[in-house]
């Protein structure tokens, strides 16, 4: 598990052997037209990208001070939907220019620079990490509890982890939340291009939009969360509510007002965009809750509830072909 292995290692192993090099495999499959070896290499990259919201939770209970967390969490995975959009956006304009198959060499390109950067300037903690002042370093160590290096890592209570309440609401909040995620990352995107009639590079440019206030709300969210639980104002609990209520009440009414909202092209995009930008509250909501209720098994947790909360990516296309049996108008 990741609690029991670096961290970084775990992150880089996952793109590295089995997630961004595939990116250019599939180039290569592309243009040969193997639907089994495309298939294959985007099956590899699910499974080496499963490894990277685990390890990163144990990255950030080794760096976060408790009264920085949210924040620091929220910047961290903001970057999943800065990523998006931006991927959303390089895409359209790169298939619209040169042909869909220089997305793959693009992003290839792109996530082995990462690479290489993430090898030169990360580590597991702040013990490890040379580019930070002593000051710092003290700072972090000592709000943490880990000044002295500790190479024993205690065995994970699987019995007190399944019998948890606070483990499964966490769960259940994960899971229903990624439903509408992935209705607004999987399905937006073809409701505009099949019902809105946009064309692709319309599309990508609408699609991406809403990600980029859903990060500056994502920030900003955390932070006040993150100064009124220092100034004692509220506990950790109620703004791990507040935020799990926001990104899934507010997501859930606007995806019921697009049912009625038709063909009309600007309140979709903007009834879409408030859904969007109200998700962004989950990175300081139950995101972050799995290092508050255990700090030395958060990658083991997150790995559980992350993998539940991977089957609506799979549910979700399913559903919405069965609702609309096959009329996408």
């Amino acid at each position: 598990m990741t609690d029991e292995v670096p961290a970084r290692g775990s992150i880089l192993g996952s793109k590295l052997g089995l997630g961004h090099p595939n990116h250019l495999f599939r180039d290569c499959t592309t243009g040969v037209h193997h639907a089994s070896c495309g298939g294959g290499a985007a099956v590899q990259q699910g499974v080496g990208g499963g490894a990277s919201f685990p390890a990163m939770h144990v990255m950030i209970a080794s760096w976060a001070p408790p009264t920085e967390r949210m924040v620091m969490s929220t910047i961290i995975y903001v970057g999943t939907s800065a990523g998006t959009a931006l991927s959303i956006l390089l895409a359209g304009v790169c298939s619209a220019q040169w042909g869909w198959e220089s997305v793959f060499y693009v992003m290839g390109t792109l996530s082995c620079i990462w690479m290489l950067l993430w090898v030169i300037l990360v580590q597991d903690n702040p013990n490890k990490q040379r580019f930070i002042s002593l000051e710092e370093r003290q700072m972090i160590t000592s709000s943490l509890g880990t000044e002295q290096k500790t190479e024993h890592h205690p065995a994970v209570p699987w019995g007190k982890v399944f019998t948890s309440v606070p483990f499964w609401a966490i769960l259940i909040a994960h899971t229903c939340s990624n439903f509408g995620w992935y209705m607004f990352l999987i399905e937006i995107p073809f409701y505009m291009k099949q019902v809105l009639k946009f064309n692709v590079a319309s599309n990508a440019a609408l699609s991406a939009l809403p990600y980029f206030p859903m990060i500056i709300f994502s920030i900003c969210l955390g932070k006040l969360l993150d100064s009124l639980q220092a100034k004692g104002k509220i506990t950790t609990t109620f703004a791990r509510k507040t935020a799990t209520s926001i990104c899934t009440l507010i997501p859930g009414v606007c995806l019921l007002v697009l049912c009625y909202i038709g063909c009309r092209h600007y309140e979709a995009v903007s009834v879409m965009s408030v859904g969007i930008v109200a998700m962004g509250s989950m990175f300081s909501g139950f995101l972050s809750n799995h290092i508050d209720i255990a700090p030395n098994f958060a990658g083991t947790l997150v790995a559980l509830t992350n993998t539940a909360a991977t089957l609506p990516g799979i549910v979700v296309p399913l559903f919405v072909g069965f609702v609309t049996k096959g009329n996408v108008s």
